[in-house]
């Protein structure tokens, strides 16, 4: 296939921001994809080479990229920097720069009259990309440039622009995980109706791309046998919540397992069939890295050939053992001096779930999953299960909460021990309830909200970044929804920094995946989550979370939002808090008042 053809597509993308519209592009497209290379599409429509957990990047600067576009063009860095400086797109800048003749080469393949010879393929494409990852080490910035301006110099314009986009990682499509989802559903299942089975394999296999390979070679009998496996991570199961021991057992069947919910990091571990250990995040990026004690604490201390079991990384005081909180935990998530980091931030390991060990355990009720995961555990005092007690009274229950709090913990998490409580990978459901200390006051609890767009700050802050739009997500119809806008929480650090912190997500129109009735000085990818307090939950006519759910012609919105100084760089987007999620917190709000 030639890469012109995804130009095309890409182009057609661009010019609407509705999901529907972005949705039926795609289906119609993937349905003439070769079989052999749509996996290679589908990563690069991602602005990617590989799945999210696929540690390699192409790593070239913006710098880099200016000086292939030099060698490519001819043109002097004066010129692209004053390009760039214009249209803060190094994508426009080689199309502006690039020959007319090469410009022309590919009008004419698309109107029938260029050659097959002008064009450069997607395999060559993506070879070239991936050449220009996988350079390391002395000489691999003059390798990438050499790479990268020869295939700028065969490619047409528009397929520059589209090259280099990729290259700096601002292709900015608005296609997000779902939306590939529903149109390989369309493309390959005959209707939305499949979505349900190709978002299951989606889910414990986190690869859209073997995912779309699968269904065009076999279609969806072919996705049947997707299973976990070590080296894959799955996407995590998640817990809904609600504010009293009361409802919780009554939403259980009146007894469930309560467990400790710590303040660290989530994390899935793996021991693939090589002997390697790899540790993963909740948001799917390989953290093995940061955390080697982590991975000596389970190879010494899980006695399993393969696995995939979750727990929780926590951090902890050297000197008394008492846990500490998430933010002394971040010190951790460095690239450089781990050691020093290991030393004065020292963390341990509690496991609370197996999804593998030996063999899927997905399908098995919580206690089977529970009593393989204490089978193959041998515990020491930085290595056990989490603290649990299975409870069938309020009083017990309310108790065990007290007891989690006043040892560090966030709260508890109840879990169902029933039959039907399987392991829902990327799921939401009432099989794990979320109980959480705030809950018992309006809204003392917080919640992790979106930046969608952004406003210039005035005074001090004039010329940056000063005010955020924070938007709430919608499972049910993938797009993140506004909740607050919040000013107040940040430290001059934060504000100075801003603009910085946000440069990469800047676009010039609304993303296609955002719901909002305000116009910021700035849009924003729905990309970096942040935590944030509030007075309490109002009704608000200019937010567009839960709008019409409570009252017509109105939404919920966070009054007096305080940014808690939390960047929650371990959440995706898709992880923040739901706009079904603002709904049940009303209500409680209300029946608490």
């Amino acid at each position: 296939m030639d890469y012109g053809e995804i130009v095309e597509v890409y182009d057609a993308i661009s010019r609407t921001t509705k999901r529907l519209e972005i949705t039926a592009i795609l289906v119609e497209f993937l349905k003439k994809c070769p079989p052999e290379i749509i996996d290679k599409i589908v990563y690069l429509t991602m602005g990617r080479l590989y799945p999210e957990f696929v540690p390699l990047e192409l790593g070239v600067a913006d710098k880099l990229i200016m000086k292939a576009i030099a060698h490519a063009t001819a043109a002097p860095p004066s010129r692209i920097s004053a390009l760039y400086r214009e249209t803060g797109d190094l994508g426009k800048a080689v199309y502006e720069l690039l020959p007319d003749g090469r410009r022309q080469v590919f009008l004419d393949y698309f109107s029938g009259t260029g050659r097959k010879a002008d064009r450069i393929t997607v395999d060559y494409v993506y070879a070239t990309l991936e050449k220009i990852a996988r350079a390391q080490g002395p000489g691999s910035q003059e390798t990438k440039i050499r790479l990268l301006s020869d295939l700028l110099r065969e490619a047409a314009p528009r397929e520059a622009l589209y090259i280099v986009k990729t290259v700096s990682g601002t292709l900015r499509l608005g296609v997000a995980d779902m939306t590939i989802l529903d149109a390989l559903a369309a493309a390959f299942g005959g209707s939305k109706d499949a979505r349900t089975a190709i978002e299951r394999a989606y889910n414990v296999s986190s690869d859209l791309g073997a995912i779309a390979k699968a269904l065009a070679t076999g279609g969806l009998g072919a996705i049947a046998g997707f299973r976990p496996s070590p080296g894959r991570p799955i996407k995590p199961m998640l817990a809904e919540r609600l504010p009293s021991p009361e409802e919780i057992l009554e939403k259980m069947g009146g007894r469930c397992a309560a467990e400790y919910k710590y303040d660290g990091e989530r994390v899935q571990i793996h021991r693939l069939a090589d002997g390697s250990i790899r540790l993963f995040s909740r948001s799917l990026e390989e953290i093995s890295s940061h955390f080697p004690d982590i991975v000596r604490l389970a190879s010494e201390g899980i006695a399993a050939e393969q696995y995939v079991v979750e727990g929780e990384i926590v951090a902890v005081n050297p000197d008394s053992g008492d846990l500490l909180p998430f933010q002394e935990l971040m010190h951790r998530r460095r690239k450089h001096g781990v050691e020093e980091m290991m030393s004065r931030y020292p963390v341990s390991l509690r496991l609370f779930d197996a999804m593998f060990i030996g063999e899927d355990l997905t399908g098995k009720p919580y206690p089977e999953r529970r009593e393989s995961l204490r089978g193959v555990v041998k515990e020491n005092h930085h290595l056990r299960l989490v603290e649990q007690r299975v409870v069938d009274d309020t009083k017990e229950l309310e108790a065990f909460f007290e007891d989690a709090i006043s040892n560090g913990c966030e709260g508890i998490i109840a879990k169902s021990l029933g039959k039907s409580s399987v392991y829902k990978a990327g799921a939401r459901g009432w099989l794990w309830i979320k109980y959480k200390r705030e809950y018992k006051s309006e809204m003392h609890d917080t919640v992790d909200l979106v930046a969608v767009g952004a406003f210039m700050g005035l005074g001090r802050r004039a010329g940056n970044i000063g005010t955020l739009l924070l938007a709430a997500y919608d499972e049910g119809e993938d797009v993140f929804r506004t909740a607050c806008k919040c000013s107040t929480g940040f430290t001059d650090e934060d504000l100075r920094n801003m603009n910085k912190i946000f440069e990469k997500d800047i676009i010039h129109h609304r993303h296609a995946r955002v719901d909002s009735k305000i116009v910021p000085d700035i849009w924003l990818v729905p990309s970096k989550v942040l935590e944030i307090l509030g007075a309490e939950i109002t009704l608000s006519p200019i937010h567009t979370c839960g709008f019409g759910a409570i009252r017509e012609e109105a939404g919920l919105a966070v009054r007096f939002p305080r940014f808690t100084g939390n960047w929650r760089t371990d959440k995706k987007p898709e992880d923040a808090t739901t706009v079904e999620e603002f709904i049940e917190m009303y209500r409680k709000q209300l029946r608490r008042v």
